[in-house]
């Protein structure tokens, strides 16, 4: 099994992991309530998706 020859610096490993980091999801406003919500899901707050009631309370 291959083992290198020489460390890995802290520069070349941070070089190496700078892509490497979480995303934001994406959000929007929801029409109905105004809440922020996850975009094209039934928003928690109202429980409406499109202009249509999904969820009932």
């Amino acid at each position: 099994m291959a083992v290198p020859f020489r460390r890995t610096s802290k520069t070349r490993k941070r070089k190496r992991r700078t892509h490497f980091k979480l995303s934001v999801p994406g959000m929007v406003k929801c029409p109905q309530c105004g809440e922020m919500k996850l975009s094209h899901r039934v928003c928690k707050e109202c429980g409406y998706y499109k202009g249509n009631e999904i969820v009932n309370d």
